[in-house]
């Protein structure tokens, strides 16, 4: 199966808040991803606990493939948002379990 490449934060904001969408590619992804203490495949499952945790699904749009292309799989996702029920709340899982649900169709 081939990931779809995903636009960068440039190609998605950088009309509406330019400064935001630089400090995002540059600092975020440019500078805390790469930082060899974690892999970008813990990383990447660190983001996605964290963004459950935080009640904000709408961003697994980005991160769940993100995380997939970095070597998490399918059930892994799934074990993290079930994981996650315990920790950060039901509603939340459930939230984030309906994009999962709907990335992995459109992957």
């Amino acid at each position: 199966m081939t990931e779809k490449t995903q636009p960068g934060p440039r190609e998605l904001f950088g009309d509406i808040a330019p400064a935001l969408a630089g400090y995002s590619e540059d600092v975020l992804f440019g500078q805390a991803w790469k930082s060899p203490e974690l892999s970008p495949r813990d990383r990447s499952l660190v983001t996605v606990a964290g963004l459950i945790t935080s009640g904000s699904s709408e961003q697994l749009t980005f991160h769940i493939p993100l995380a997939r292309q970095n070597g998490v799989t399918e059930a892994e996702l799934i074990e993290t948002i079930t994981h996650m029920a315990f920790y950060a709340g039901w509603p939340k899982a459930m939230s984030a379990l309906t994009v999962a649900r709907e990335v992995f169709r459109t992957a």
